[in-house]
Formats: C-alpha cells, structure tokens, sequence
C-alpha cells in the first residue's frame, strides 16, 4: 500500500543552514529533480533521506514513492482512508498525504524527487540509523492502524516503555509511548562518542545530554527542528536489537 519510503520530509525555513549542519555531520547532498516549485534540497548518510522543503506543510512527514497514487487513492477511500489532501490527475505530479491515529502526516507521491543516494557512502558521525520513531499516545492502538500499511512487525517490548518496531516500506518505524519524545525523531547507533564531542565544540550544535528516551545519551537539534537521538552500539543490545519476524501486532 505505501509503496517504497523515499524520505524523512521536514518544512526548512533556512535550507542552507539545515545543509550546513548536516554537511558537518557527515551526510552528503544528493541531486534533487525539478518536481517542486518551491526550494528543495536532500541529504543522506547512505540510508537514511531527509528532504529539506521552504515551504508550508505539516511537519514533519514520512514521504513514500507509489507509482499508481491515483489507484491507490481510490482503494484506501474504499477502506475508510480520509485525506489531509489529494491531487489526482493527468496534468500534474500526483501525490496525496493522510494522517495517522496520532496525527502524524503520511504521504504518496507518484516518482522520486531525487537521485538514488551511494548507500555505501555512510561517512556520518551520528553512526547508523536504525529507526523513524514515532510519538504515540497508545502504541497497541496506534500498532492497528499501521498494521494494514506495514504488515511485518520487527520487534514489541513492553519496559521501560510499550515500543513496537515495522518494516513500512523499508523503513524501520518505531512506535513509542516515551514522554521524552516530542515529534518524529531520527535514531542513530553511535559507536565513536569522541567525534560527536569534537563535533559539538567546532560547530557549537544544539543538543541535550542524556534526554531521558530510553538510553539515548544524546540528542541534537537540527536547525529546522528535526532530532537526531544517539544511542551507544553497545548499550543497545537487547533493548533495540531488530529481530526479524514475520509476527502481527496484537488485537
């Protein structure tokens, strides 16, 4: 139903700013298409995309690429879908966005926006990204409405909070209850804590040590608000660990 995931989609008021930071961080800037009107600009660490837009929408969104938007929209109204809005015709670029149980935005768009990044270009200070996490205020009830759109459950926990990991489209999106969270976040394992400290004296970037989401010892504030958790690779272990199962979230 989603497609394939294509990007972590944030409003950026200053873009060049939001490149620059991500550029200190590692990440590179991928050539972008002439799709959008407004300014448009994508980094990546290899796996993770976030594309960076000046102009106003709810944000932040997670962006999916499907070739029949169109088809799709007419059999997600068939099962009860409302849409934050659609654009469905043969004159222009069809995309439509929906918004889950706790008001996250979704959308579809019909083909990429931006070449596909090197995935073996991951020079990123912040480590690996592991997982999209999501804010929920009852992860039981928000794991029902993202069965249907990403039916492979990775991962369910229940301390020190309910967490349940899918796969959304080759996506890791995590659904959490943790009072620390505030938006949609960008996990990352960090196995090198000396660069992120070097990082933060050179390039003077707001962050918050230790910020109470379940083990992370840091987290970084990018300037068009996106956060970006740091967790250690070793502490992780059992508490995030994906374990690949083909299991359904309980009903």
């Amino acid at each position: 139903m989603l497609g394939n995931f294509l990007e972590f989609t944030v409003v950026a008021p200053d873009i060049l700013a939001s490149l620059n930071f991500y550029k200190q961080l590692g990440f590179r800037e991928v050539e972008g298409g002439d799709v959008w009107p407004h300014k448009y600009a994508v980094v990546s660490d290899g796996e993770i995309c976030i594309g960076l837009h000046e102009r106003e929408f709810q944000s932040p969104a997670l962006t999916f690429v499907h070739q029949e938007v169109a088809k799709e929209a007419r059999s997600m109204t068939d099962l009860g879908y409302d849409f934050a809005y659609l654009q469905v015709d043969d004159d222009s670029f069809n995309e439509l966005g929906f918004l889950d149980n706790d008001g996250h935005l979704i959308t579809l768009i019909e083909a990429r926006t931006f070449s596909k990044p090197d995935e073996d270009a991951n020079n990123s200070i912040l480590g690996r990204w592991f997982e999209t996490t999501l804010p929920v205020r009852d992860t039981l009830r928000a794991g029902r409405f993202w069965a249907p759109l990403a039916p492979k459950l990775l991962r369910m926990r229940e301390e020190p909070t309910t967490h349940m990991r899918f796969d959304a489209a080759g996506m890791p999106l995590g659904l959490s209850e943790s009072i620390a969270l505030d938006g949609p976040s960008l996990c990352f394992r960090c196995d090198n804590r000396e660069q992120i400290w070097i990082a933060l004296a050179k390039h003077g970037f707001a962050h918050k040590e230790f910020p109470g989401f379940e083990g992370a010892f840091m987290s970084i504030d990018a300037p068009e608000g996106t956060k970006l958790y740091l967790f250690d690779e070793d502490f992780l272990g059992e508490l995030y660990e994906v374990d690949e199962t083909d299991e359904a979230p309980p009903t």
